[in-house]
């Protein structure tokens, strides 16, 4: 390895004793424009060295680079604890986090496809009118010539209409005059306006009277077609937008008008804003560019989807008074109707002749009964109905796509931007291929149409082919998040850079990560140095160069166990190779469990589902596999998880779907452990979270220096006043704000981070006082209170050192943890809590996100710790270690979006690798080693 006398910075970056975190004062070589993957255990250091270090160093000189006009807006940032870096480049980190949760955020906005597609309607998009479908065109002076040329040799008046008051046709009159004309046409008739005015004449009002502007018959020369122009630019001017040439022969009239208009209606002429559901000009008047409003929640006023409207099916046509509504609809509609037909089978014009009616007034319609309702809001009783049906809802107008009605009329061969932005982008990237435009067009278009298509390539290529450009971006995964930022990272095309990702295979399918492997190397050959941090076996395999960080996590890692390529990484004493080579195994389980009893889920169609009948053993380890976006997740979270919490009362509505039957005497409570965070306050910790914290209080409020000094256990707490320090509320910091600028947090001079007041801090049990004790990781402090027999604390942090969580600190702030880790805080308190006898269902979203094969294995343990206690567990899961560990796989495909929603295979590992139509099978068959 090089040292830091013999380094190329042109070749190599090179890290100089970093010091960050649990980093043990290390050195690091990382060759540039390659493929760098850092792996290790869970805590061993290897985002403290990605992000911590290196591109926490970039981001610092680049701000230092700014001027200092600029800088002042941006706060000062902290140098990481390093000596140097050598050959560092600008850096980009593209991490795990949800792009924005601003609700006008969508994956077009945020990849920039949407707008270059504004951009591509704005300048080659044709406006048709709704009415007759023709194509909506302005003429201007040059059509007025062609014209004009077309028909060479024949006579013309070029006319511009009058639009006259008969009490003041004579100032009109006048004013025509003074301005140099002598001839108007009246009924077909020209005369001169002298002679008019010398004979008296008032015209009728009926009357057509035209200004006639110019005479003549076409010349090829250019002083005649300046003469021309001008004329007709006149014409235009007098007639308000509106011209004619009439043929003094024939007497025929052919009209021209330089207003965007057709069949009385007056366009409005395309922009790039006129696209934009961000901007006043483009959005939805109802909803404002958002897609959604608070109105008549359509589930809440049809509940139980499956019952007909003769069944009562409309929630709010119940009851004596209000079921005369369905009566008269039931009478109104009479054969035109279903009213025996379920509700989820009804078409959708059938559904808005229920809810919109047939466009009278009197139609006995859903929105018809709510509109009288909030004409009648001085009656309580009517308030209360009103607010019971209530809620967030697509907006009626737009019906989601947030645009105004009148963008749906701009086309490019036969399709407009509001059904593009609904088509999945696999489908999208194909229509885009094959439009057909002109000569002309095709080249305003060539470039943008460029853009478009390589960003929807690449969207593609990390497996989000899914997705669609109006999806709101709030809504997507950490991982979905990340590979949309990867994508758009491709399409700008920038080199020389370095590339910093956390874990791009999250959410990913082991199909999936085949292409996101080749995204990686398409960037890397654009010529930018890609670091990942991945656990991935494909994308180890995939490096030009793997650094390992370990040997173990926290307190136990921190050093650069290995650096070179994946060939030699197989020779080397790690953890990482061990688990590569087969010296070490997350075994296949000798025998499966049988099923005791049965979920069933009957008739899911929520989302992409088909209309699906699904069987879940319980008191099993159930995984629910599949692509990404093949609908694993709508089944166990939006129905599953949903509809058991309705029937064990804790709230939510129902969805779309028949029905879930769950054995109550297997089933008293539910747990859906997804990636959210375990609080949101700064405060929150996993010491708190899993009650240890009361514990730890009770143990230093027992000392006698405690006693002494009249301390109780609520002292020891930096929540309630008391103990903690006055000046930082027991934050640690002191958040100072900078007005316009970035606040800034500064470390709290009177406790100097520690939280306490120094009688607080004078208390102490075995040397070590309150703060100590929450600076120490859960392996040290498992380590410190064993050896002091304070069992009850050694049984309470216990399950976290299981989950692999052994690196945190104790009081380490809850928002500094990731999805993966925040998972397995929540899975250890339940491991805590699992002596309980109330038998629950468990239901872990990805619980393998940031794990190393290692911690897989401490996972896969705790999993079966909570069978083994009497409680169920489905896991949604890729990760092909986990479903060979599998009693039972629902695998759902065969793929994403439309393609998807199906049930593949439902059985055990041994079966699901025969099952050819599943993508998951030949990566279990690896692992079976069948």
């Amino acid at each position: 390895m090089a040292t830091a006398d013999k380094i190329d910075i042109k070749k190599e970056i090179f890290v100089k004793n970093a010091h960050l975190n649990n980093l043990k004062h290390i050195d690091v070589t990382i060759p540039k424009n390659k493929l760098v993957v850092i792996t290790g255990v869970s805590g061993s250091g290897k985002s403290s060295l990605a992000f911590d270090t290196i591109y926490a160093e970039g981001q610092r000189r680049y701000v230092e680079s700014l001027s200092s006009y600029a800088r002042q807006f941006l706060g000062k940032l902290e140098k990481p604890k390093i000596d140097d870096i050598k050959g560092l480049a600008p850096s980009i980190a593209i991490q795990q986090k949800v792009i924005s949760s601003n609700p006008r955020s969508t994956v077009g906005t945020s990849t920039e496809i949407y707008d270059y597609l504004k951009l591509l309607f704005a300048r080659v998009g044709r406006t048709y009118s709704p009415i007759s479908g023709e194509e909506v065109k302005k003429d201007a002076v040059s059509d007025v010539i062609d014209f004009i040329k077309e028909n060479e040799g024949k006579t013309f008046l070029l006319r511009a209409p009058l639009k006259f008051e008969v009490s003041k046709f004579s100032e009109l009159m006048k004013t025509l005059k003074l301005s140099g004309f002598t001839r108007i046409e009246v009924n077909g008739n020209v005369a001169g306006i002298e002679d008019l005015e010398s004979f008296g004449f008032v015209p009728e009002k009926e009357m057509e009277i035209q200004l006639v502007i110019d005479r003549f018959s076409y010349e090829e020369d250019e002083s005649f077609l300046q003469r021309l122009a001008d004329s007709i630019q006149m014409a235009f001017y007098e007639g308000r937008g509106y011209c004619s040439l009439k043929n003094t022969e024939s007497g025929k009239i052919r009209e021209f008008s330089n207003k965007f208009e057709l069949d009385g209606i007056e366009f409005l002429e395309p922009n790039v804003h006129f696209f934009s559901f961000n901007n006043p000009y483009g959005a939805c008047p109802t909803c404002e560019g958002y897609g959604k409003v608070i109105g008549i929640d359509e589930d809440l006023v049809v509940p139980n989807k499956n019952l007909s409207v003769y069944e009562d099916a409309v929630a709010s046509w119940k009851g004596e008074s209000m079921k005369e509504w369905k009566k008269q609809f039931i009478k109104t509609v009479g054969s035109e109707f279903p009213i025996h037909k379920p509700y989820f089978q009804l078409t959708k014009e059938q559904k808005n002749l229920l809810w919109k009616g047939d466009g009278s007034r009197n139609f006995p319609s859903i929105n018809a009964f709510f509109k009288m309702l909030e004409e009648n809001l001085y009656k309580i009783q009517y308030r209360v109905m009103l607010s019971r049906y209530r809620g967030k809802t697509i907006c009626p107008t737009c019906e989601g796509l947030r645009l105004r009605e009148e963008t749906s009329w701009v086309k490019i061969d036969g399709h407009n931007i509001q059904s593009m932005i609904e088509l999945p982008l696999d489908e999208l990237l194909p229509l885009i291929q094959s439009l057909k435009l002109n000569k002309h067009d095709a080249e305003i278009a060539k470039r943008l149409l460029y853009e478009i298509t390589t960003r929807l390539e690449f969207l593609l290529k990390v497996g989000l082919g899914y997705l669609t450009l109006n999806r709101t971006s709030n809504t997507l995964s950490g991982g979905e998040s990340q590979r949309i930022n990867l994508a758009t990272s491709l399409g700008s095309s920038l080199v020389g850079s370095i590339y910093i990702l956390d874990e791009p295979s999250i959410g990913l399918h082991s199909r999936d990560t085949e292409n996101l492997i080749e995204v990686l190397k398409n960037l890397r050959d654009l010529g930018n140095t890609v670091i990942v941090v991945e656990h991935d076996e494909d994308v180890m395999k995939a490096a030009d160069y793997i650094i390992d960080i370990g040997p173990e996590a926290g307190f136990l890692g921190g050093e650069l166990v290995f650096a070179g390529d994946f060939k030699k990484l197989k020779n080397a004493d790690t953890l990482t190779s061990k688990y590569l080579t087969g010296k070490l195994e997350i075994e296949v389980p000798v025998t499966r469990r049988k099923p005791k009893d049965w979920i069933h889920i009957k008739g899911a169609r929520i989302n992409n589902l088909k209309n699906i009948d699904v069987d879940i053993p319980v008191e099993m380890l159930v995984v629910v596999s599949g692509v990404s976006g093949s609908g694993k997740s709508t089944l166990m979270k939006e129905i599953l998880t949903n509809d058991i919490q309705i029937q064990l009362g804790m709230g939510g509505k129902k969805g779309d779907y028949d029905s879930v039957e769950f054995p109550k005497r297997y089933i008293k409570n539910i747990e859906l452990i997804d990636q959210n965070p375990i609080g949101k306050s700064s405060r929150s910790n996993p010491v708190t979270y899993l009650k240890a914290y009361d514990d730890i209080r009770d143990l230093f409020a027992k000392q006698k220096s405690a006693a002494i000094q009249g301390l109780k256990p609520k002292h020891f707490s930096f929540n309630v006043d008391g103990g903690r320090c006055d000046e930082c509320k027991g934050e640690g910091v002191i958040n100072v704000s900078m007005q316009f600028m970035a606040d800034i947090e500064l470390e709290c001079e009177t406790c100097k981070g520690t939280r306490f007041k120094n009688e607080v801090l004078e208390v102490k049990f075995d040397e070590k006082n309150i703060s100590d004790v929450l600076h120490m990781t859960v392996d040290e402090a498992l380590e410190f209170f064993h050896e002091n027999h304070e069992e009850k604390i050694v049984t309470k942090l216990k399950p976290l050192q299981e989950v692999g969580l052994g690196y945190l600190q104790l009081g380490q702030s809850s928002s500094t943890l990731s999805g993966g880790e925040a998972q397995r805080v929540k899975l250890a308190s339940f491991l805590v809590k699992g002596v309980t006898n109330e038998k629950t269902l468990f239901i872990f979203d990805e619980p393998s996100t940031g794990l190393h094969f290692h911690d897989i294995n401490k996972l896969l343990k705790s999993l079966q710790a909570l069978i083994e206690l009497g409680h169920s567990v489905i896991v949604i899961e890729h990760q092909p270690d986990i479903i060979k560990s599998a009693d039972w796989i629902i695998d759902i495909g065969p793929d994403a979006g439309k393609h998807g929603g199906e049930v593949v295979f439902a059985g055990t590992p041994e079966d699901l690798v025969k099952e050819k139509k599943s993508h998951t099978s030949k990566y279990v068959e690896e692992k079976l080693k069948i």
